[in-house]
């Protein structure tokens, strides 16, 4: 097991290998839906940013738009995008009270482990009224049993992805690590029809799993079942 910051500054060399197509293409098309429709002339907030991948495609509809990641490898990509970045934590947010209108952070929550202090800060720097897309891998899905089921996946030449401290949650479980000042709005569900990452690359089947996943994403009858679990907040 590595720490956090090890691992993903030894990932930042493969991080993007594949997600300019295909399935993680998918991912991030379907991450940004979510997000910008709550960033729009908005104070933004993006925790765990990586190389900027979906900050990219925020910052230009926001007022403000800021990434934040707790490795330098990922940093330094993204701000070779002219993007806003700073480096530190989820569980120690550098940024004043009630700082931003929306917060939203995908593929990041679930690695890590003072997820209640995480929540607390995510509910200290967001105003009131404020919004936030928070992710979390999900118990009731597809791609949890695929997990348990699949070997490691290298991220490295020297690293494979069991070597980061991952957790799977219930939605019942996300409730719980909110603060009061939290209110769960509803749930979007990201990959809850594809059962492997390789399945969008057989000819005619990708274009139609990506079909299927823009519909299931919003529809409350599957979006709870989704691998990647987006619980939709408001700061009351």
């Amino acid at each position: 097991m590595k720490d956090n910051a090890s691992y993903y500054d030894d990932f930042s060399g493969w991080y993007e290998n594949e997600r300019h197509h295909g399935y993680h293409a998918m991912l991030d098309r379907l991450q940004v839906g979510v997000a910008r429709p709550l960033c729009a002339d908005r104070d933004v907030l993006e925790v765990g940013c990586g190389t900027g991948m979906i900050l990219k495609e925020i910052a230009p509809v926001a007022r403000r738009a800021v990434g934040l990641d707790i490795s330098r490898g990922m940093l330094e990509k993204a701000r070779s995008r002219g993007l806003d970045v700073v480096e530190g934590t989820a569980t120690d947010l550098p940024f004043g009270d009630a700082s931003f209108d929306t917060v939203y952070s995908f593929k990041v929550l679930a690695h890590v482990r003072e997820i209640t202090t995480a929540m607390a800060e995510v509910a200290r720097v967001l105003r009131p009224g404020g919004r936030a897309a928070l992710e979390f891998y999900n118990t009731r899905s597809l791609r949890y049993v695929i997990k348990r089921l699949k070997r490691p996946h290298a991220v490295s030449a020297t690293t494979t992805d069991d070597q980061v401290y991952t957790r799977y949650d219930s939605l019942r479980d996300v409730a719980g690590y909110l603060p009061t000042a939290l209110r769960i709005d509803g749930v979007r569900g990201i990959r809850v029809f594809t059962p492997f990452a390789q399945a969008h690359k057989v000819p005619g089947l990708g274009p139609m799993l990506a079909y299927a996943e823009a519909i299931a994403r919003d529809n409350p009858l599957t979006a709870r079942f989704g691998g990647f679990m987006v619980v939709m907040v408001t700061k009351v």
